[in-house]
């Protein structure tokens, strides 16, 4: 094994011995000394999960959070030097944390936040022009075979539990109170970049289930039909409105006759 695996390993496993060819520059005790990177190390780690998952930490309390936090970093350390990539797996990690078991909607508020980063990472891509839009509209059987190709920032999120209002009760100026929400209504929201903004869109299942299937590839007649036949509440119109007017329909293919 190589030293840098050796260093990593002690770095992150209080057990672990010190290396024994770890040395310091004045005589002192490598073993103190390793103690300190260990708890800078951690710390910091610590920290930029905290800055990710502000609402996570909020419903668990800080506490709580950190000491949790702690075990998911040293069982899953990161794999690349740009922290902002760091937590992907700490929503699902929640969800299987035994003393986190009587709040189990809190990895789905964390799966939002989670999605929340990379929609502001996300590619930039240009909405379709409103023209292109209107000659597609003026012909409705060309219209069911087109294919829409959705804003990369477009993230589709889903829970049996109230996430999206969980989270929203926690933003500033929201107006909503967290003692209102009720935890167990299932929601869906579709989260995306507007200029430099993050939107949480709360949507209808309809509306969700028409979004999911025309991010799959399926032609809008298709996707409208799938969508209808899972849900009885899309709004197609309002859907299809709400996909232009926030700019998150980037192209249009006419599918092929089959």
């Amino acid at each position: 094994m190589s030293f840098q695996s050796v260093w990593a390993q002690a770095l992150l496993a209080p057990a672990h011995p010190t290396p024994t060819d770890l040395v310091t520059h004045n005589g002192s005790d490598p073993t103190r000394r390793l103690g300190v990177y260990r708890n800078n190390v951690v710390v910091s780690l610590v920290d930029a999960l905290a800055s990710t998952f502000p609402v996570t930490q909020q419903l668990l309390g800080e506490d709580f959070f950190r000491a949790m936090a702690q075990v998911f970093v040293r069982q899953q350390p990161p794999r690349s030097p740009v922290l902002v990539r760091y937590g992907e797996q700490l929503p699902a990690f929640i969800a299987h944390f035994a003393p986190a078991a009587s709040v189990p909607y809190v990895g789905d508020v964390a799966r939002l936040e989670w999605l929340r980063l990379q929609a502001l990472h996300a590619a930039d891509a240009v909405p379709l022009a409103k023209d292109a839009i209107s000659h597609c509209m003026a012909d409705p059987e060309a219209l069911a075979r087109t294919r829409w190709q959705l804003a990369p920032s477009l993230h589709l999120f889903s829970s049996p539990f109230a996430a999206v209002s969980l989270w929203a009760a926690h933003q500033e100026g929201s107006g909503l109170a967290l003692e209102s929400v009720g935890v167990e209504q299932a929601e869906s929201a579709w989260i995306f970049r507007s200029d430099l903004d993050v939107m949480v869109l709360q949507t209808a299942s309809g509306a969700h289930a028409l979004a999911q299937a025309l991010h799959a590839g399926a032609p809008l007649g298709d996707a409208v039909a799938q969508a209808q036949g899972q849900y009885d509440d899309l709004d197609v119109s309002h859907a299809m409105a709400q996909l232009l007017r926030h700019g998150l329909v980037v192209g249009l293919a006419l599918a092929a006759i089959e």
